[in-house]
């Protein structure tokens, strides 16, 4: 699997998720069995750059390559604009949002509303293509709702402006995240153009993996919902995709280790009063179905201090040693349902 001259790991990628991708959870991601991870993405307002929250969102330091920053934004020469502000500061590979179903980026027509104006798509990608020397990929939905779907034309229209890989979530913008996902749409996409594509929605488990993989013939398939609070997914489907076998769940001793490093990364990366505060969801995603999870992390949230919450999560690992060496988790299927 290549975008542009970059040859990646595997063919399992972590999606671009607002709050959840910064730079410690990418990080932690490919090292553990991710072949690819896209930044938060990034407003293409010049006066938003240099803000804290957008310098974040771009922050690649020590990060391993290649280095992918997701830009948003509905004027090509804005797009354009920010592109190259990103492979300025580093960005190795640009990837265009017209997938974000929220209501305050599509209001702005960002995101998913792009795809109710073909034309617009046509000059945004053009524009962004030709105003850096990186490859430039697209991650975008079905259509804006199930009487519109375009994802054809998109899928044309962007190997036409140049774009080096696709990745299409099987839903529409009205669907949201609820319903199933499309993949007989990303078979059709797939079979349209000669581009690499990426399948994304509902991937859970190495055994969806592979069926998506077979019945799409996607180049490649994209996680998101699934690696929160569950980074180690990513290579138990890489090992069953490659060996037809099953990882074991990962032992607590190395979660318990896992987190340290996790935290400690993003104590460094915001701060203490706000890493603090910030890490909480991630805490949860991890503990929500271990035994005592809901209480704990009811607990947790309460607590305002880096070293408090490192020392009470270092302790409910420990405690989970009763129920034996390993994690013991409820299926990843009923998980993402819930």
């Amino acid at each position: 699997m290549k975008i542009g001259p970059y040859s990646l790991v595997n063919n399992v990628f972590v999606a671009p998720m607002a709050g959840v991708t910064d730079r410690p959870f990418r990080q932690l991601c490919k090292q553990l069995g991710a072949g690819y991870a896209v930044s938060e993405m990034a407003a293409s307002n010049s006066r938003l750059w240099t803000s804290e929250k957008s310098s974040r969102r771009t922050n690649h330091e020590g990060e391993m390559e290649p280095k992918a920053v997701q830009i948003a934004g509905a004027d090509p020469v804005m797009l354009a604009e920010c592109a190259k502000y990103n492979v300025d500061r580093g960005a190795q590979i640009i990837d265009i949002n017209m997938g974000c179903p929220v209501k305050k980026v599509c209001n702005a027509w960002c995101g998913s509303a792009l795809l109710q104006h073909e034309t617009l798509v046509a000059q945004i990608l053009e524009a962004v293509v030709a105003a850096v020397d990186v490859p430039v990929t697209l991650k975008f939905r079905t259509g804006w709702d199930r009487n519109h779907k375009n994802a054809l034309n998109i899928a044309r229209i962007a190997e036409q402006s140049g774009i080096a890989m696709l990745t299409l979530h099987g839903r529409t913008r009205a669907d949201g995240y609820s319903g199933d996902a499309e993949y007989e749409t990303i078979a059709a996409v797939k079979s349209a153009v000669s581009i690499p594509l990426v399948a994304n929605g509902d991937i859970a488990t190495p055994e969806k993996a592979k069926h998506v993989l077979q019945v799409t013939g996607a180049d490649a398939i994209m996680i998101g919902r699934a690696a929160q609070g569950r980074p180690w997914i990513f290579r138990e489907i890489d090992h069953y995709l490659r060996t037809g076998t099953y990882l074991p769940s990962p032992m607590i001793a190395e979660v318990s280790a896992l987190m340290n490093e996790h935290l400690r990364a993003h104590y460094a990366f915001y701060g203490e009063y706000l890493g603090v505060r910030t890490a909480r969801k991630h805490i949860g995603w991890y503990v929500r179905d271990l035994a005592g999870g809901e209480a704990f992390r009811r607990q947790m949230n309460r607590i305002e201090d880096c070293d408090e919450q490192l020392a009470a999560v270092d302790a409910f690992f420990e405690l989970q040693l009763a129920h034996g060496e390993r994690l013991q988790y409820r299926p990843a299927e009923e998980r993402l349902a819930a």
